[in-house]
C-alpha cells in the first residue's frame, strides 16, 4: 500500500502539472498580482555575494538583487536615488553630499544609517581588501557622516565618474561585518541586504533561491520568489525552457534565428527580445609571457583572425565588430580607428620580420615553435570562437590548442593567478568611459582586472586625465586617444559585441515590449505571474 501511495505521489509531483497549462492562452491580458515564483538559469555559479570581492558577473547579478547602492540608473540611464533620497555636488565637483532615505532597514530589521555607507567605503579602500574596485574609491580624500542620514565624500581633484562609482558600490551592513575579515566571511554566503530580495537558500552547484524582502528600500517586489538554477550548458537550459521548468534564459543565435522560427508552438508561450548587449568578446594575451611580449606576434594573430567569419558563424550575424572598448553606437565609441582587416599574408610577413621561420608548416624562432594554449570557460559561443581562431592560426603556421574550463576554476586557478597564455573572454561595458581598473598599469595585483599585464605610460596618463576632466567634449578626445593607442598596441584582439537575446515565458507579465535604454530587465521588480499561470509547487 505504501508503495502504491508513493508511486501516486511521484506521478503527481512530476507528471500532474505537465499538461495543466498546455492549452492556456498566455497572450491574455492580466491584472497585477503579487506572489508566485520566477525561475531562471545561470551558466556559472557565484563565487560569493559580496560583489566588491567576487569580481565576476554571476556574483554581481545575484548580489545586485540583495544589496542597494547610494544611486542607481533609471530606465533612461539617468541617475536616481537608491539608498540616497537626494545628493548635492559642489561647484568645483570635489564634494558630494548624499542625503539618505530615513527609517529604512536591513532585512534583519536593523536600521540603515550613514555608518553603513562609511563602513563600506572604508572596506573597499582598505589595503587588505582584495578587490579590483578599490582605486575608484581611494580617490576620495575623506569621508564622514554629518549625522545618521548625511554622508559626505570629498575629493582632492574633480573626479568625473564619481556618481557612477557610487551607483556601483553595494552598501554593506556595518553591524554584521565590522569585526569580520571581509575577504573570508560567512556573510558572503549568507548575506543580509536591503534590496528587493533576500537569500533564502543556496545549494552549491544546483541553485540559489531568493525571497521577497519585506523591508526592501523600494518596497516588496510583485514576484515573491526567484530561483536561479545553475545549468552550465545552454542546450540543457533550452530544454528546461521548452519543458516549462525555467521561465527565462539568454538564448544563442541558433535558437533565436533557426529554432524559434521553425517551432510555432514555442512562440505561443515564449516571447523573444533582442537588444545590443552590454559586453564584448575578445582574444587576450598574457603580455608577461612569450611570445606575446612581441607586438608583431600580437598584430600577426590579429590579422590572421577573420572577425566577420566569427560573427557570421558563431552569432549568425547577430553581432557587430568593434575597435574600442565601448558599446557600439554610443557617444564614447571611437569611430575613427582604422581596423586591422583579415590579411593572412601580412600576418606571415610580420612574423618573419620578428625572426620566425617556417619549419614543417609551423613558425619557430631559436628552435622554439610558435605554439600556445587558448583557455576559455564553458560557454559554447566562446568555445566555437576559439575553434575558428585555432583554425585560422593553423593556416598561417601557428599551433594553438584549446582548453575549456569550468567558470569558477577558470577565474580562480588561471585568471587571478596569471597562469595562462591566451584567453577567449569578455568584458561588460559600463556607462562611463573610465577604463582605469582594466588598463592602468597599477591594476595588476592579485584579483585585479589588468590580469593580462598591460603597461603603457601614455595610456596611464590619459586614464588619469580622463577621470579628472569634466568637460564632455574634452573627455571624449582623451578617450579617443586612449582607445587609439590601445588598438595600436593590440594587448587584446576585439572580436565582437553580440546582441543580447532573451527568451521569456509569456506568463511573466510586466516585461516592456520595447526595450528601454537600460534593457528589458530594468523593471523586473514590476514583473508578475498571474495566479492562473503559476506552477503548483510542493515542498519536499
Amino acid at each position: 500500500m505504501r508503495l502504491i501511495l508513493t508511486s501516486i505521489l511521484f506521478i503527481c509531483l512530476f507528471g500532474c502539472n505537465k499538461s495543466q497549462i498546455e492549452d492556456v492562452n498566455f497572450d491574455e491580458e492580466a491584472s497585477q498580482e503579487s506572489g508566485g515564483t520566477l525561475t531562471n538559469a545561470m551558466i556559472g555559479e557565484p563565487n560569493n555575494l559580496i560583489a566588491m570581492i567576487a569580481g565576476d558577473g554571476a556574483s554581481s547579478l545575484i548580489a545586485g538583487q540583495i544589496f542597494n547602492s547610494l544611486l542607481k540608473y533609471d530606465e533612461n540611464l539617468e541617475f536616481e536615488g537608491d539608498l540616497a533620497e537626494s545628493w548635492e555636488i559642489s561647484e568645483d565637483y570635489k564634494t558630494i553630499k548624499f542625503n539618505l532615505k530615513v527609517q529604512k532597514k536591513w532585512s534583519d530589521n536593523h536600521p540603515i544609517t550613514c555608518k553603513d555607507v562609511l563602513f563600506t567605503w572604508k572596506a573597499v579602500t582598505h589595503p587588505d581588501t582584495r578587490t579590483p574596485y578599490g582605486s575608484d574609491y581611494q580617490l576620495v580624500s575623506s569621508a564622514q557622516c554629518i549625522n545618521d542620514y548625511q554622508f559626505i565624500a570629498k575629493y582632492k581633484e574633480p573626479y568625473a565618474p564619481a556618481l557612477e562609482t557610487w551607483a556601483s558600490l553595494h552598501i554593506l551592513p556595518e553591524h554584521l561585518l565590522k569585526n569580520e575579515d571581509i575577504n573570508n566571511t560567512y556573510f558572503s554566503l549568507n548575506p543580509v541586504g536591503s534590496n528587493y530580495y533576500s537569500l533564502d537558500s543556496w545549494v552549491t552547484g544546483q541553485q540559489l533561491k531568493l525571497k521577497g524582502n519585506p523591508n526592501a528600500v523600494h518596497g516588496k517586489p510583485l514576484i515573491d520568489n526567484k530561483v536561479s538554477r545553475i545549468i552550465p550548458d545552454l542546450s540543457s537550459q533550452f530544454m528546461e525552457l521548452i519543458a516549462g521548468n525555467i521561465d527565462l534564459m539568454s538564448i544563442n543565435p541558433i535558437q533565436y534565428s533557426r529554432v524559434f522560427p521553425n517551432r510555432p508552438e514555442l512562440n505561443k508561450k515564449i516571447n523573444l527580445y533582442k537588444e545590443m548587449g552590454n559586453g564584448y568578446t575578445y582574444f587576450g594575451f598574457n603580455l608577461k609571457k612569450r611570445p606575446f611580449d612581441d607586438i608583431n606576434v600580437r598584430k600577426a594573430i590579429s590579422l590572421a583572425i577573420d572577425r566577420q567569419e566569427i560573427i557570421d558563424g558563431v552569432l549568425l550575424g547577430l553581432g557587430e565588430e568593434i575597435t574600442s572598448p565601448y558599446k557600439p553606437g554610443t557617444y564614447w565609441e571611437n569611430k575613427n580607428i582604422k581596423k586591422l582587416s583579415f590579411n593572412p599574408e601580412k600576418a606571415k610577413e610580420l612574423l618573419e620580420n620578428s625572426g620566425y621561420r617556417l619549419n614543417n608548416n609551423i613558425y619557430e624562432k631559436d628552435g622554439i615553435p610558435l605554439s600556445f594554449e587558448i583557455l576559455t570557460n564553458q560557454n559554447k559561443q566562446r568555445e566555437m570562437t576559439a575553434v575558428l581562431i585555432q583554425r585560422r592560426l593553423q593556416d598561417i603556421g601557428i599551433d594553438a590548442s584549446i582548453r575549456v574550463i569550468e567558470w569558477a576554476s577558470f577565474v580562480n586557478r588561471f585568471i587571478k593567478t596569471g597562469e595562462f597564455q591566451a584567453v577567449v573572454l569578455g568584458w561588460s561595458l559600463s556607462l562611463d568611459p573610465d577604463q582605469y581598473s582594466i588598463w592602468h598599469s597599477s591594476q595588476q595585483g592579485p584579483g585585479q582586472f589588468n590580469f593580462i599585464g598591460y603597461s603603457n605610460k601614455t595610456v596611464d596618463n590619459l586614464l588619469e586625465k580622463g577621470r579628472q576632466e569634466l568637460n564632455k567634449e574634452k573627455r571624449k578626445a582623451i578617450y579617443n586617444d586612449f582607445s587609439s593607442i590601445l588598438y595600436d598596441d593590440q594587448p587584446i584582439i576585439y572580436l565582437y559585441a553580440g546582441y543580447g537575446l532573451s527568451a521569456i515565458h509569456k506568463k511573466i507579465k510586466g516585461v516592456k515590449k520595447l526595450s528601454p535604454p537600460a534593457g528589458i530587465y530594468h523593471n523586473d521588480y514590476e514583473w508578475f505571474v498571474p495566479n492562473k499561470f503559476r506552477r503548483n509547487e510542493m515542498s519536499l
